[in-house]
């Protein structure tokens, strides 16, 4: 069989070591030749491709980002773009797509399998939040990177007397924020799974700096007050229609130094926690989804999912990996001692 590969939607670490794992046993144990096509969806759209065999992937495992680029590219938005995809993987001779990304790529890649396309999925975001498995790789080196950053702020936070907020990732789910939080040990943790009360924080802040301690705030980039007030700012849609968010932790910054009189700063982390080398648990992760999604492809397994379920690799339809986000659950705020409003 010729297997088509694409990567969509945001990068993350881990990427290339799923490309790496499903082209080596893929050509070395079924026999499969492979083609790379070029960032995301606009590959097969376009007809962009790159040779992808055993010499291209190997060193890559240890790599940051995509070594077949990535888009937001939506085929559902271009006129004629689902045909022009299928009249293409036929021109090409590829007979399946591996399709690794997240809510958005994967939506792309359900209906494409609705449509007769012969898909597997890999499960692919640092915001944990795609239905049906229980991690995804990328975010254990996003929580890490994370962490490493609120470890050094504690210092400088402490250093000069100031309130620190840390903006990380996640439109509408809090695991970063959630988890980076309590691994470095903030004292106000902010998602937008449960709007805050701006008095309440403040509040933490004021107490934090009576015990004679510097607070860190940690907030997540879709995080909202109870209040309702326009706290982010929106900067335009992507191609599937999500808003582009920024701007919460300055906001949270000012409306602390104006309550309190405490010097407050923000460091927004943004696109670091996507960069650089991946965690030993994505790597390992990242491969074995891998090795499963071109045993599905072997097995003409099509609109189905591979998806980690305790320390197990199963296979789900695509249909259910997508059909809900994975959000934080309410119980988990009080185990943690999440600050909520």
């Amino acid at each position: 069989m010729r297997i088509g590969v694409l990567t969509g939607g945001g990068d993350c670490p881990g990427l290339n070591a799923v490309i790496r794992a499903v082209v080596r046993k893929g050509a070395g144990v079924y026999g499969h030749d492979f083609v790379g096509f070029r960032d995301g969806w606009r590959g097969p759209l376009e007809n962009a491709t790159m040779p992808l065999g055993i010499a291209e992937v190997r060193g890559i495992l240890p790599r940051g980002g995509t070594i077949l680029g990535s888009s937001r590219t939506n085929p559902f938005k271009v006129d004629g773009g689902v045909g022009r995809i299928v009249e293409n993987l036929h021109a090409l001779g590829v007979d399946a797509l591996v399709a690794i990304g997240g809510e958005d790529t994967l939506g792309v890649a359900t209906k494409l399998a609705d449509s007769g396309v012969h898909v597997v999925g890999v499960p692919k975001t640092i915001d944990n939040d795609l239905g049906a498995t229980d991690y995804t790789f990328g975010f254990d080196t996003a929580v890490n990177i994370a962490m490493e950053a609120i470890d050094r702020l504690h210092t400088t936070a402490e250093s000069h007397h100031r309130a620190l907020i840390v903006e990380v990732m996640g439109r509408h789910a809090g695991w970063i924020a959630l988890h980076a939080g309590i691994a470095g040990g903030a004292n106000v943790i902010l998602i937008p799974e449960q709007p805050f009360s701006l008095e309440r924080v403040c509040a933490y802040v004021e107490s934090r700096f009576q015990a004679h301690y510097a607070p860190i705030v940690v907030v997540a980039e879709g995080a909202t007050p109870d209040g309702g007030e326009n706290a982010t700012v929106e900067k335009g849609l992507d191609a599937f229609g999500h808003a582009r968010l920024g701007g919460i932790g300055e906001w949270l910054a000012g409306e602390i130094e104006k309550r309190t009189g405490k010097e407050a700063r923000t460091t927004v982390l943004g696109h670091i926690q996507r960069g650089g080398t991946p965690t030993a648990f994505d790597r390992v992760l990242a491969t074995r989804f891998g090795l499963h999604a071109i045993d599905a492809v072997g097995e003409h397994d099509w609109g189905t999912m591979v998806a980690l379920r305790g320390t197990d690799i199963v296979r789900v339809p695509l249909a259910e990996a997508t059909a809900e986000l994975k959000t934080v659950r309410p119980e988990l705020y009080s185990e943690a001692e999440v600050f909520f409003g």
